[in-house]
């Protein structure tokens, strides 16, 4: 009873937690031994809108054919069922540093969801799914700096890990009081333009979709983050990593899929992150990762082994983000108090050596030259 009071105390002040250990925390690794993932379905990427303590994202992820890179995201959140924000952001990265990267974090006013809860919208902010279930189109005119007119049609199926694609928190599982859910469009076509002050960028070419929900405090469900999106002329590879503090643990889960048009390749959760070298931030002494590697494994719908690697150097990283100077305010409440805290994410394009997907699927190897942008986030210990 002692640890549920604690508990509730951490879900309104942002205290940390108690340790629970691993048996207070339910993998979605779990339900993948048996179904490695699920198809998406429309009613999968319903906005949940949780009343409770949460973060919901949609993030879409572009790889332009003339070399531009960039993501436009909805973030809804919700404060101790005290406070719901909303916030449009968008970044075109500079990949060659010779100017500053377009940032644009606004808040959303009046949000609204369509009936079925599958579009968003806000003043001067929609994205919606179109009712085939095959494409969203973003639309944002909130800041001048970064006017969004995208559309994205997904060219393989969507996915989830399991059959729930969802992580549990709680001492009691069959009443859970937190969890973590993925979903992906692994593999997309992007037509569209952001228009900034230097005028329209063409962002024609390759996409990628995530609908992420933290249905706890951010800082609860995950000490550390990994991520990896390649996207190349025959496949795409997406790789979403978190470990949980140690009061659940330090719980590793990944969740992984392969793609190519018309067909997942292999998907579910075994898959890993290795940090192959790393140097120390000397702002912050966060190992920030210079060589990585990724990797999948599986079986092929007809019953393949099937085995995937991305391995290779990071390059100079596109930028550092001090979470809790960059993000909006709504998610400084969430984290302020927490002791030990001091978020960061790495992001990273290598431009100068493209990495490669190293696929063998059965007795057939590929090898595959692409695009690749990775995220590696710090926390807490």
């Amino acid at each position: 009873m002692f640890k549920w009071a604690q508990q509730q105390l951490a879900n309104v002040a942002g205290t940390q937690e108690p340790i629970y250990g691993p048996s207070a925390i339910k993998s979605v690794a779990e339900e993948a031994e048996t179904t490695p993932y699920t198809e998406l379905t429309r009613d999968d990427l319903k906005w949940q809108a949780m009343e409770s303590t949460s973060v919901e994202t949609q993030t879409f992820y572009f790889m332009a054919d003339n070399g531009q890179l960039a993501f436009c995201q909805v973030i809804y959140s919700n404060v101790a069922g005290i406070r719901t924000t909303c916030q449009f952001n968008c970044k075109i990265f500079s990949l060659d540093g010779s100017k500053p990267h377009v940032w644009s974090s606004t808040p959303l006013h009046n949000h609204d969801f369509s009936e079925d809860k599958t579009g968003f919208y806000a003043d001067d902010c929609a994205l919606e799914l179109s009712e085939d279930g095959t494409t969203y189109t973003i639309k944002s005119m909130n800041d001048d700096q970064a006017i969004v007119n995208l559309t994205v049609k997904r060219t393989a199926p969507g996915f989830k890990a399991g059959k729930t694609g969802k992580t549990l928190f709680g001492t009691d599982l069959s009443n859970p009081w937190g969890s973590m859910r993925h979903l992906f469009w692994p593999r997309c076509t992007a037509e569209g333009t952001i228009t900034t002050k230097e005028g329209p960028i063409d962002f024609k070419g390759k996409a990628f979709f995530s609908h992420a929900l933290q249905g706890m405090k951010p800082h609860h469900a995950a000490a550390k983050w990994n991520f990896c999106n390649f996207q190349g002329p025959t496949y795409s590879a997406i790789l979403m990593q978190f470990t949980t503090p140690p009061s659940y643990g330090s719980t590793v889960v990944n969740v992984g899929v392969i793609a190519k048009d018309g067909e997942i390749i292999v998907g579910g959760c075994k898959s890993s992150v290795t940090h192959l070298q790393t140097k120390s931030d000397t702002e912050n002494d966060w190992p920030e990762p210079t060589t990585i590697k990724y990797t999948w494994a599986g079986t092929s719908k007809d019953g393949k082994p099937v085995e995937a690697s991305i391995e290779g150097g990071l390059e100079d990283k596109l930028d550092r983000i001090d979470v809790m100077a960059e993000v909006p305010g709504f998610v400084k409440t969430i984290v302020a108090s927490a002791a030990g805290t001091k978020p960061y994410i790495y992001q990273y394009s290598p431009q100068k050596t493209k990495l490669s997907l190293k696929l063998k699927i059965g007795d057939q190897e590929v090898t595959e030259e692409g695009s690749v942008f990775t995220e590696a986030t710090f926390i807490s210990e």
